[in-house]
């Protein structure tokens, strides 16, 4: 008999409980076989709601960042042995629903890591609510992305993301920023390491609920993306090789 895949749900949360119940309701029964919620020193009731959910819950006690949350996701993640492990943020801004799709080209061999993109038309996308200056930044990073890594995807900051576990065990994301260019560093790395990445289109919600950076932390943001192309520049070009391109295990790089 064929063994089931081990498909792990991590959430790095923050502030989330007042949106988390809605969030797990909309994951369909049987899909995870564990829901790790990982509360970054939240000032709600994020961990009580989790726990009432019956959730696996670990707490920080002080606040580590969105990348530092998602660190202690993958550390606990990767105790478990899964087969793949989906992160998703727990605002209810992403379809959930979406999962298996999400999962299943990695499971069948066919990528390594796959992305719930948010972009599928620019009217739906300003009309669901995402502001105006995300959209242009937004727009202005993949299409960036696309020409420096050489693949054709429609986002790269999306919420809703599908690892295998070969990703999380070879990439070095321990040495990785704490903050939100955690994310841009985490893909980057593994087109170095030669990892295929797909995506599928999945509806998203805005509202004031959802998680979201303001101008300031966004800009930020998009200018730790460009500095981490450009390192992804100069580590192909065999001129400086960042810590963050040092795979844990050895694996050739295309």
């Amino acid at each position: 008999m064929k063994k089931k895949p081990v498909i792990l749900i991590v959430m790095p949360a923050y502030n989330a409980g007042s949106m988390l119940n809605k969030t797990i309701k909309d994951i369909k029964p049987g899909v995870a076989k564990e829901i790790i919620v990982v509360d970054d020193a939240s000032r709600d009731d994020t961990v009580q709601r989790a726990k009432k959910l019956g959730l696996t819950v670990y707490e920080h006690k002080t606040n580590k960042g969105y990348g530092g949350n998602q660190k202690t996701c993958y550390t606990q993640a990767l105790k478990r042995n899964p087969d793949c492990v989906v992160m998703l943020h727990p605002d209810y801004q992403y379809d959930s629903k979406r999962i298996p799709q999400l999962v299943k080209p990695i499971l069948e061999g066919h990528y390594d890591i796959m992305l719930g993109s948010r972009i599928r038309t620019r009217q739906e996308v300003l009309e669901g609510g995402m502001p105006l200056y995300k959209y242009i930044s937004n727009r202005f990073l993949t299409i960036l992305e696309n020409i420096v890594l050489g693949l054709n995807l429609s986002e790269y900051h999306t919420g809703l993301r599908a690892y295998s576990r070969t990703v999380l065990e070879t990439l070095p994301f321990k040495s990785f920023s704490d903050d939100f260019v955690f994310d841009s560093q985490f893909l980057i790395s593994s087109v170095y390491q030669g990892f295929t990445v797909g995506e599928i289109p999945v509806p998203v919600r805005y509202f004031p609920e959802a998680s979201s950076i303001n101008f300031l932390r966004s800009v930020t943001y998009g200018v730790s993306t460009l500095t981490v192309l450009g390192q992804y520049v100069l580590a192909r070009l065999h001129l400086y090789r960042d810590r963050i391109f040092k795979a844990r295990e050895k694996r050739s790089v295309v």
